[in-house]
């Protein structure tokens, strides 16, 4: 009576371990393509404005044809083939980053951007970005909440975010432990404010994150079903 239990977890946890590569390889090659196609798409544009005030008998493109004179009239489309080789391609590059190995050279390849001017402030914002979007160890919000805000006696939705750190923790009073908190606007819940509040003054809710960005996109007309 356990097998189907066991293979239900095995397919589970290789089901997880596919999820866990893929996110890690998002992560890596993210800020990568980000940076390298931010790179090119400079350069292409001073190319674009150099080539163009160049007369056509002196242009690159002149030289590779006369080099390489094979053209392909006929080209085949299967859709949906790149997706599968991008999902392939970023679980194997996760799997790889995960290793010895791939987080030496991955190491190795950071320090040489560290020494690169412009390349640096790109990759390394980029890279933030994904590590924050793609963390799968970061929930975005872990619960809503009740707060009193912008004032006493008004109540408004948020979600609650991390506990304070860093400097934000340093100057914070000792006796209040204080939490970040997003509270959204209506009826765009992806703006909003972000408030720091003692812990003491956040009220948990039982409702879901989904469904109190529900209520706060519908302008509180759908609540939720309550919790028993």
């Amino acid at each position: 009576m356990s097998k189907p239990h066991g293979n239900i977890k095995k397919r589970q946890s290789w089901a997880s371990s596919l999820r866990s590569n893929f996110l890690t390889g998002l992560i890596i090659i993210a800020p990568i393509t980000m940076t390298a196609w931010l790179m090119w798409s400079v350069v292409g544009w001073i190319d674009s404005r150099v080539w163009s005030i160049v007369p056509d008998t002196y242009q690159p493109h002149r030289y590779v044809q006369t080099l390489y004179n094979i053209q392909l009239n006929d080209q085949i489309d299967i859709r949906g083939v790149g997706l599968v080789v991008f999902l392939v391609f970023t679980i194997f590059v996760g799997w790889l980053g995960k290793g010895f190995v791939g987080r030496s050279l991955l190491r190795y390849g950071e320090s040489l951007v560290e020494r690169m001017p412009v390349v640096r402030t790109v990759y390394g914002s980029v890279k933030q970005i994904a590590e924050t979007v793609f963390n799968q160890k970061n929930s975005s919000f872990d619960k809503a909440c009740l707060i009193e805000y912008p004032r006493k006696g008004i109540w408004a939705i948020g979600f609650i975010a991390t506990s304070a750190r860093g400097e934000i923790e340093k100057y914070s009073p000792k006796d209040d432990h204080l939490v970040s908190v997003f509270v959204p606007t209506t009826p765009n819940p992806t703006s909003g404010f972000m408030l720091f509040l003692p812990s003491k003054d956040i009220n948990e809710l039982a409702m879901s994150v989904e469904e109190a960005a529900k209520l706060v996109i519908s302008a509180g007309l759908v609540y939720p079903d309550e919790k028993e």
